[in-house]
């Protein structure tokens, strides 16, 4: 079938790889514009854009997917089907209606589960035991399509964001390519996706990041894991000053105390929390390197928050 893949980030690389290698005919990319990324703000090429630099397949990079000339743009590459992994922008119905047979999306969530931007977070977060990547008919809603296939891996207790992200990533091409051999056979089912189980999952920002100690130490520890490495959750402190100190990871122990305060321990950094208390792992200073929290608190032993 002639296939044109949308997509923007790093999950969608394995998938739009395998769909190189299949039987099947990718005949146009569309991700979104390169942009100035980190300190230095260098322009650079989304992950998926980056993955074609050795092949001639045509690539757009539309502002706006929804203007009239990305959607004749697409339209003239013919596809049986349009398959979208992680784009960015919500897809109009002048683009839905392009393919043949199908227009699917994969989303990493066990849909009408974590609809939305940042799935993989809230799964990790909400303490959820399973997640996994389902293949939807895509409609004009958020998430809100048809299913046609789900596949369910499990959260493990050390899955961190970025982990589960690349887990998730390696299932997806496999999902993908049965998915289109049951549309190419006529055999494709269409679940309709139970709304009033629904939860959603909205964009992350930086500063949500942000530990409130008033919640549990559970609940924290699995913020913690699932921000890693994005946003990133941090707590602040005062050494010569308030700073902000990011949290990499954490053990959840049987202390209590005033939320927020740092308890005294002789090589631990131990802060308390709503319900117990977290053993603070490896961190980061703002503007210093990453360590683990007994080499943090040697430099500082007069660390408050």
């Amino acid at each position: 079938m002639r296939i044109v893949f949308i997509g923007t980030g790093e999950i969608g690389v394995p998938t739009l790889q395998a769909l190189l290698k299949s039987e099947h005919e990718v005949v146009g990319v569309v991700t979104q514009p390169d942009k100035p990324v980190g300190r230095s703000q260098l322009i650079e090429a989304p992950p998926i854009k980056k993955a074609l630099s050795r092949t001639n397949i045509p690539v757009l990079q539309p502002a706006r997917i929804k203007e009239r000339q990305a959607i004749e743009e697409i339209r003239a590459f013919k596809p049986d089907v349009i398959v979208v992994m992680a784009y960015g922008q919500i897809l109009p119905r002048g683009v839905l209606e392009i393919p043949k047979m199908a227009c699917l999306n994969l989303h990493a969530s066990l849909l009408s589960r974590w609809r939305g931007a940042a799935p993989i977070q809230a799964a990790i977060a909400a303490g959820d035991r399973e997640t996994g990547i389902t293949v939807m008919y895509m409609d004009e809603g958020l998430d809100t399509g048809d299913i046609l296939l789900q596949r369910t891996i499990d959260i493990l207790p050390i899955d961190t964001g970025g982990g589960l992200h690349d887990r998730l990533a390696g299932i997806a091409p496999e999902t993908l390519l049965e998915s289109l051999d049951l549309v190419a056979k006529g055999k494709a089912p269409r679940t309709p996706q139970d709304n009033a189980s629904a939860t959603y999952a909205p964009k992350l920002k930086r500063e949500d990041g942000k530990i409130d100690w008033s919640d549990p130490a559970e609940a924290i520890e699995r913020k913690i894991r699932a921000f890693d490495p994005w946003p990133g959750a941090f707590m602040t402190v005062s050494t010569n000053g308030t700073h902000n100190l990011k949290i990499f990871s954490a053990t959840v122990i049987n202390l209590r105390g005033k939320p927020g305060k740092i308890l005294p321990s002789k090589a631990e950094l131990v802060v308390a929390a709503g319900e117990g208390a977290l053993s603070l792992g490896e961190v980061q200073l703002e503007g210093k390197r990453r360590m683990s929290a007994a080499e943090f608190l040697r430099g500082y032993p007069t660390l408050s928050s």
